[in-house]
């Protein structure tokens, strides 16, 4: 039996000296920490919270001689518990594969990371536990991109939208080659549902078809509705129209319904470069400074 074989089933740490690289490394280590959260892609696992727990090791560098007993020149078991925390309060995730990347990421934006091991493991489906682990080392998976990204967010009104100097305008806020995320207003000729969530999601796909439309005719624009696509097109020079059903949804705090105050929070959610308001509609919560900009502007 192989060695690596022998290790499949074992603890992350196991693995780690198993897979040892070139040189030898001290490690720290996350042993069942176990938390219940929404996760899941089925609709039976919407509303609902399941135990998920986790076993993390990372390969740091050894220690200079003169850190004198300094939490703050080590990596702390602090940063990996925060890393997890912080992951699962950014939004709700339907895969562990997408959760284990991302933690895996956030620590190895650590500079002491050298290699990490994250194993993520459901305990509520089923007599056992279901789970993935993934090894990663820096430069390898997503890093830190989503923090990287830095677009300027643009609420349109539903009169903005149909203006004759709309283009004109956006084209003169793209200066030194900022790329943009649109953000637009709820058409005003939605059905009408019984309840407030069914209203919500009506309107968020109204806000979709719109997007599409919006995007159909302008080549330079794409469709995004998901963090991934939203990084890719930013990271590839291409300007967006947010789709916003699955950040909306999939938030673990409250979203604003209005779509305005809804534009402000995905401007505050991903650390936009500005944000510019387009209309006669204004963010009611000014949790993120916001530029108003008229149709006939064109020195911004």
């Amino acid at each position: 039996m192989t060695t690596e074989t022998e290790t499949a089933f074992q603890h992350p740490e196991a693995r780690a000296i198993a897979n040892a690289p070139d040189g030898v490394h001290d490690r720290l280590s996350l042993r069942d920490h176990v938390v219940s959260v929404e996760i899941g892609a089925f609709e039976a696992e919407r509303d609902v919270t399941q135990r998920i727990s986790f076993d993390i090791v990372v390969e740091v560098t050894a220690p200079s001689d003169d850190q004198n007993d300094d939490v703050d020149k080590i990596l702390s078991y602090d940063r990996l518990i925060w890393a997890i925390d912080h992951e699962l309060a950014a939004e709700r995730l339907n895969l562990l594969e997408t959760l284990a990347e991302r933690v895996a990421d956030r620590i190895l934006a650590e500079p002491q990371a050298l290699r990490v091991f994250v194993r993520i493991q459901k305990l509520d489906k089923g007599n056992g536990k279901l789970g993935v682990e993934i090894v990663r080392v820096p430069g390898q998976g997503a890093g830190q991109a989503l923090q990287d990204a830095r677009p300027a967010v643009v609420y349109l009104d539903n009169a903005a939208l149909c203006a004759p100097a709309l283009d004109e305008t956006l084209q003169s806020l793209r200066a030194d080659d900022t790329h943009l995320v649109i953000c637009l207003d709820c058409p005003s000729d939605v059905p009408s549902a019984a309840t407030p969530d069914a209203q919500r999601r009506i309107d968020l796909l109204a806000i979709e078809q719109a997007a599409w439309v919006f995007a159909a005719s302008r080549a330079d624009y794409t469709v995004a509705g998901t963090r991934t696509e939203l990084d890719w097109a930013l990271k590839n020079g291409t300007n967006c129209v947010w789709a916003p059903s699955k950040l909306v949804l999939d938030a673990t705090d409250a979203v604003p319904v209005p779509a305005v105050d809804m534009a402000a929070w995905f401007a505050q959610e991903w650390n936009a470069s500005a944000f510019f308001v387009i209309g006669e509609s204004l963010p009611q919560d000014n949790t993120i400074p916001f530029h108003l900009v008229t149709l006939d502007q064109t020195d911004l």
